[in-house]
């Protein structure tokens, strides 16, 4: 498994090592992502526009294109318009869909362009010459191993889980493999559509429904949100633990801060676009071919590390 941080040392090793090497020919990337409808996308977009500047910057016959789509459809059409009258020397996409785009995308790949796929993987994945995710169920996996360890093995649990999607799957697999044999007891378990005001009526309800709370796992950020506001609105103190998932700065700063009920995170940081954007340039122009398929590593984040995480300047 390979941390964030050492596979972003590598590609930019790559990228310096490179140099002036760089060919005559400009190479073109197109980057293609969601726009920015919720906190984690705002990521993605803000750290693909900071990788195509410093890229561009750095590298004058390198272009990096990033363009955004609020939808599968629209995302289509701007595979298109960013392959019109142009070659793509390689694709960086986070597909909104798998369905939708693996056609569109293989088309780009006939072409002759190297394709990187980021976290939502394409039907047909021999389609991609990268694949780059975080480990969704070691999101669900090491959160359980903490509140095991800091429940005694033992209490009441309520989860709120995303939307029908392999990434939810994935992480509420990890979380209950990981109490099976454990006394804690999910109570209940619903979807809350990755959404903070969906969370917080869901968690009204757990509230009304549930005398005795021993800890919540909200397994996005933004769905943490509406959590915390629903346990302090409703004044409860049974509760120990609200944790989430995903790395977003406002809980990162709240375990920074030693936060008692949000002590830990676990990243699936929207980072992981810079670093397969750079993975990619490197791999057309620092002499070093890259394939296959990376997974970022979901280490816990605490207090000791939280400052590795954090991106103040991020919206999310």
């Amino acid at each position: 498994m390979l941390t964030r941080k050492r596979i972003a040392a590598l590609a930019v090793t790559s990228l310096l090592l490179a140099g002036h090497a760089v060919a005559a020919d400009k190479k073109v990337v197109a980057v293609s992502i969601p726009a920015a409808d919720h906190g984690w996308t705002a990521g993605i977009v803000y750290h693909a526009q900071a990788a195509a500047k410093e890229i561009n910057a750095a590298f004058p016959n390198v272009d990096v294109v990033v363009k955004t789509s609020p939808s599968a459809t629209a995302q289509v059409s701007a595979l298109e318009d960013l392959s019109a009258g142009r070659k793509l020397d390689a694709l960086v996409i986070l597909p909104h869909t798998s369905e939708e785009l693996t056609t569109p995308v293989k088309a780009v790949k006939d072409a002759g362009t190297f394709v990187t796929v980021v976290d939502r993987g394409l039907n047909d994945p021999s389609i991609q010459d990268l694949y780059l995710a975080g480990d969704n169920i070691a999101v669900g996996r090491n959160t359980a191993k903490y509140m095991i360890d800091k429940l005694g093995g033992k209490g009441n649990l309520v989860v709120l889980r995303g939307i029908p999607t392999v990434i939810d799957d994935e992480r509420i697999k990890g979380f209950q493999d990981a109490i099976k044999g454990t006394e804690l007891k999910v109570l209940d378990i619903q979807y809350a559509n990755w959404n903070s005001d969906d969370a917080f009526k869901l968690m009204q309800d757990y509230l009304a429904k549930y005398p005795q709370i021993d800890a919540v796992w909200a397994n996005d950020d933004d769905m943490l949100l509406g959590v915390l506001e629903a346990v302090k609105e409703s004044g409860r103190k049974d509760i120990k633990l609200a944790l989430g998932g995903n790395g977003m700065k406002d809980i990162v700063k709240k375990v920074i801060d030693g936060d008692a009920m949000t002590p830990v995170e676990t990243p699936y940081p929207p980072a992981m676009i810079k670093t397969a954007i750079y993975m990619t340039v490197a791999n057309l122009i620092g002499q070093a071919p890259i394939r296959g398929n990376v997974k970022l590593d979901a280490p816990l984040i605490t207090q000791e590390n939280a400052q590795e995480y954090y991106f103040p300047d991020s919206p999310f």
